[in-house]
């Protein structure tokens, strides 16, 4: 009967339970290299330009319209430093498709507003714009740094960090103390702190003279001196305050990692690897990692942009393929966190469908949300090619659903592929405490994704 049992359930397994010592080995090598990337990584623009350094380590260079191209090349085209996408060529025409990933880099985050700088009671304060879907309570209290851009007049564009190094200031929203809070702790947790009032404190030091504003005109000075800029530049900048925690090891066992932006660099970082580690595919093979996803992908850099469109008809014209051709017969890993489940939580998960730490790659059908809107919705045929695929390669998966049917829901870029005419489905790692200011995956979960892009990537089979 047990035999019996074993042939006809489905039963998933730790992934502890299934790899070996060897393996093991391998994952914490792969889990260096990707803190490594978080850690240095705090913002879109950077973790594009960290993954220009490692796509030009390996070879890769970047595409010119018109350049001759052929099996093995390995190019990649910026989108204004927000986004990236890298290709390998394959032995075979573009007309049999393309094995797309696809992930996004930015991540939640405070931006300043553009008439930012302000002094109230001789304390100096950036006002901020959040960014994503954020718990604004989680956000108070903790140190913060400064990264972006100050682009002026000019022409010239400032790169500005400030607080990454251990010797440097960092910067805080301040909150009640709990004397004094008998009022604040009677509002819900979406009431207690506004999205006004996520101000920063940047300075209480006044400048010497006897004019107004002093405090305001002291960091005034020192930012003219550090970067060269005036108040007015801020209304050209983009920066914004990012958690000022160091990427680590979580839990005695180490098998756990924390940090800032594991959605999605954690995926984006799979997929650029694995797109790094491959060795002549059949197919052409891309990565696309992605601006504005927290936002609903929009913009000249997120994926409803059309951007990708025209890096791909480039390659397409290259040989003489009409690009729809290509998309039709193409596949697209939509690489994207999805959510763990947390004992501490369990009221809002439906325990048989969500994803488990150290169960491995996440795969979801669908995202949206309640009755499925807003989702591609992969067909059982490709869920089967994934399952089958994912055997042969001895990457250890599991079914993945954001939530309770009524509880809430999510999105990725999988729809915006699929109205390509691209078949598509989601895969990515179950993160605890998503869109948090810090993030835990397990580091299996992080390498078998990595196993699963390499997986697509290196398939000779296409999933129609």
């Amino acid at each position: 009967m047990d035999d019996l049992r074993n042939r006809l359930f489905y039963e998933q397994k730790n992934a502890y339970d299934l790899i070996d010592t060897a393996e093991r080995i391998d994952a914490e090598k792969y889990c260096r290299a990707y803190m490594r990337y978080l850690n240095d990584s705090r913002t879109e623009r950077e973790a594009v330009d960290n993954a220009i350094l490692l796509a030009e380590k390996s070879g890769f260079v970047p595409y010119v319209p018109g350049m001759e191209l052929k099996p093995g090349d390995k190019i990649y085209q910026n989108n204004r430093g927000k986004a990236l996408m890298l290709a390998v060529m394959g032995r075979q025409p573009l007309s049999a498709g393309a094995v797309i990933a696809g992930a996004h880099v930015d991540a939640p985050r405070l931006d300043l507003k553009q008439t930012t700088l302000y002094e109230s009671d001789e304390m100096a304060f950036f006002k901020t714009h959040y960014y994503g879907g954020i718990k604004k309570y989680q956000w108070v209290t903790i140190p913060l740094e400064l990264h972006g851009v100050v682009a002026l007049k000019s022409g010239e564009t400032i790169r500005v960090v400030i607080g990454r190094e251990p010797d440097e200031p960092k910067f805080v929203i301040t909150d009640l103390l709990p004397h004094l809070s008998q009022d604040q702790m009677k509002k819900t947790m979406a009431e207690g702190i506004t999205g006004e009032g996520l101000n920063i404190l940047i300075g209480s030091a006044p400048y010497a003279d006897e004019g107004k504003d002093r405090v305001k005109l002291a960091v005034m000075s020192i930012l003219n001196d550090m970067y060269g800029i005036t108040e007015e530049d801020f209304l050209s900048a983009e920066l914004a305050a990012v958690p000022a925690f160091d990427v680590c090891e979580i839990g005695f066992d180490r098998s756990l990692i924390g940090g800032y932006g594991h959605d999605d660099r954690v995926c984006a970082f799979a997929e650029l690897q694995a797109l790094l580690d491959l060795k002549h595919p059949a197919r052409t093979c891309v990565c696309l990692l992605c601006d504005k996803e927290e936002i609903g992908s929009e913009g000249v850099t997120g994926m409803q942009s059309e951007a990708f469109d025209c890096f791909m008809q480039d390659l397409c014209e290259s040989q003489g393929v009409a690009l729809r051709r290509c998309y039709e017969n193409s596949f697209c890993l939509s690489a994207d966190v999805t959510a763990a489940f947390d004992p501490l939580y369990p009221e809002v998960s439906e325990k048989r469908s969500a994803s488990k730490i150290n169960y491995g790659l996440g795969v979801c059908k669908f995202t949206g949300v309640r009755g499925k809107s807003g989702t591609s919705d992969a067909s059982a045929e490709l869920v089967a090619y994934v399952r089958r695929l994912f055997a042969d390669r001895g990457v250890i998966w599991q079914m993945a659903e954001l939530g309770k049917v009524d509880q809430g829901g999510g999105g990725t870029i999988a729809k915006f592929m699929a109205k390509r005419n691209i078949d598509t489905i989601d895969a990515g790692v179950p993160v605890l405490s998503m869109h948090a200011p810090f993030e835990v995956v397990a580091k299996l979960d992080c390498y078998m994704t990595y196993k699963g892009v390499l997986a697509v990537y290196e398939d000779k089979e296409t999933a129609k």
